[in-house]
C-alpha cells in the first residue's frame, strides 16, 4: 500500500512535463466540449418537450441548468477516464522515458484501433457498473452521504483496473489479465483518484495524475522483477 502515495506524489511531480502537459491540454478539451455538447442537448430537449405542453421555451433552459451539474456529478469520472484512454500511451511513455528506461525500450505502443476498443470496454464497463450502483445509492439517500460513498467504491474498483491496465497493455506481453499491481493498491489509487475527482479544479487533472500514478505501480512492480531475476 506504501507504494501508492509514493506513485502518487512523483505522478504530480510530472505534471510540467511538456507530453504530460499535452495530454491534459488534449483530454481537459475533449472533457469540456462533450459536456457543453451534453448541455446543449439537455436544452434542446427540455426546450422542445416545453414547447409541445405548450409553455415557454426558455423552461428547458432553467430544467438544462438544474440537471446539468447532477450530470456532470455522475458522468464525470466515467467520461473523463475514457477520453484519457484515447491520449493514454502518451502518458505511460512520458512516466517511462523519465523513471523507467530500461522498460520503455521493451514497450509494445497500442495501435489507435486497440486505444478505441479499450476504450470503448471501459467506457461500457464504467457506465454499467455505475448504473446497477444507482438504486442502491438511491436506498441511501436518506443517509446524505451514503450515495457519495457507493459510487466512491463503485468507481474505486474501476479506476483502479483501467488506470493500471493503461500501463500494463504495453508490457503484458498477451497476459492482459496478470496486472502485476496488487488489488489492494489497484484499490486504493482508485479511491484516491476518484476523491481527487470531486476536488474542483484538481478534477481536471486527476485522471492524468491517476494514469501516471498507475504506471509507476505497474513499471515499479515489472522492475522489481527483472532486478530479482
Amino acid at each position: 500500500m506504501k507504494a501508492v502515495p509514493s506513485a502518487i506524489v512523483k505522478a504530480f511531480g510530472q505534471l510540467g512535463d511538456r507530453a504530460v502537459i499535452a495530454v491534459l491540454v488534449k483530454s481537459i478539451a475533449v472533457t469540456l466540449v462533450l459536456f457543453a455538447g451534453l448541455g446543449a442537448g439537455l436544452y434542446a430537449a427540455f426546450a422542445a418537450a416545453a414547447e409541445r405542453l405548450g409553455q415557454s421555451g426558455g423552461w428547458g433552459g432553467v430544467l438544462a441548468l438544474l440537471l446539468l451539474p447532477v450530470a456532470v456529478w455522475l458522468l464525470f469520472r466515467v467520461v473523463a477516464v475514457a477520453v484519457l484512454q484515447f491520449f493514454a500511451d502518451e502518458v505511460v511513455a512520458a512516466v517511462e522515458a523519465r523513471h523507467y528506461p530500461a522498460l520503455a525500450a521493451r514497450a509494445q505502443p497500442l495501435p489507435l484501433r486497440r486505444e478505441i476498443a479499450v476504450a470503448t470496454r471501459g467506457l461500457m464497463r464504467a457506465l454499467g457498473y455505475n448504473l446497477l450502483a444507482l438504486p442502491v445509492a438511491g436506498m441511501l439517500v436518506f443517509t446524505g452521504i451514503g450515495p457519495t460513498l457507493v459510487f466512491l467504491v463503485v468507481n474505486a474498483v474501476l479506476l483502479g483496473r483501467e488506470l493500471t491496465d493503461m500501463a500494463w497493455l504495453r508490457h503484458c506481453d498477451g497476459a492482459e489479465r496478470s496486472n502485476p499491481a496488487g488489488r489492494g493498491e489497484r484499490f486504493v489509487l482508485g479511491a484516491a483518484t476518484a476523491g481527487l475527482m470531486l476536488v474542483p479544479f484538481v478534477n481536471l487533472l486527476a485522471p492524468v495524475v491517476g494514469a501516471a500514478a498507475g504506471t509507476h505501480l505497474v513499471l515499479g512492480r515489472l522492475e522489481r522483477r527483472r532486478e530479482g531475476q
